[in-house]
């Protein structure tokens, strides 16, 4: 499972170039097609990037991510948002509670219209039984007729970092060194980061730089095996689709999305 830790101190500045919209522009579509949700649940919501902007959009949003680090973050952001007034003015119920729980068993003291899991969160759960139980899970925390839209990295996808690594950044204040380990059998890499981010200091003379490392684990799973633990959690499955697009994935797809429904 993924836990952040120092990385969450320098994951927006690291991840300014995620496509976030692309990933609200997604959610729209599949709201303008099968229905708007008044509330919806950001499972591994992070620092909170899309979470924010769904509460400023006047929805009631829950963020569950595994992470202290990362919520706090995300609660930070939130307080220091300038619209949150002119958000309570125009509606009332635009909010957002944060909420510090296991995507294999989260849950909510009323039924959600709608769940989310962007930015393959997916991903870091690298055993099937965990899917299965997060699936059970979602299934059990959605209200009757309530939509699951999720994505993952495809197979292909992590045995391309494989072969593509290592990826290296150096900026004046943040700098990173990222290798990856493949495992063909079980379809998981290992991502090994190595960070140095530039300190504060009053003194003269070179800049100081504190480094500290990370490691997270992320397994693919088949996209026909996914497919089926929904039905088998009870899902009825609307739609698959790949990179922010509404076409049937292929074999250079990078990022798989899926729409289910709970029935009514």
């Amino acid at each position: 499972m993924r836990s952040y830790r120092e990385f969450a101190a320098v994951y927006d500045r690291l991840m300014e170039e995620m496509p976030y919209a692309e990933w609200m522009s997604f959610a729209r579509r599949c709201w303008e097609r099968y229905g708007t949700p008044r509330t919806v649940v950001d499972l591994g919501c992070g620092t909170g990037n899309i979470a924010i902007p769904m509460a400023k959009s006047g929805f009631r949003v829950f963020g569950i991510d595994l992470s202290a680090d990362m919520l706090s973050v995300a609660r930070s952001k939130w307080e220091a948002t300038p619209q949150r007034g002119a958000i309570r003015a125009r509606d009332e119920d635009g909010s957002i509670r944060w909420l510090q729980q296991d995507m294999r068993d989260w849950e909510l003291p009323e039924p959600a219209d709608c769940v989310i899991s962007f930015c393959d969160s997916l991903n870091y759960l690298t055993e099937p039984e965990d899917i299965v139980a997060t699936l059970r899970q979602t299934y059990a925390g959605l209200a009757n007729g309530g939509l699951f839209l999720f994505d993952v990295h495809a197979p292909e996808q992590l045995a391309r970092y494989g072969e593509e690594q290592p990826f290296v950044l150096d900026e004046r204040d943040v700098a990173y060194l990222w290798t990856c380990e493949y495992d063909a059998v079980r379809q998981e890499v290992e991502h090994d980061l190595t960070f140095f981010v530039r300190e504060d200091s009053a003194g003269a003379g070179s800049p100081l730089y504190r480094r500290f490392e990370e490691s997270h684990v992320q397994r693919a799973y088949d996209p026909a095996w996914l497919a089926e633990q929904l039905r088998a959690a009870g899902f009825e499955l609307l739609h698959r689709c790949a990179d922010f697009e509404w076409d049937e994935p292929d074999a250079s797809s990078e990022r798989l999305f899926f729409v289910a429904r709970k029935p009514a």
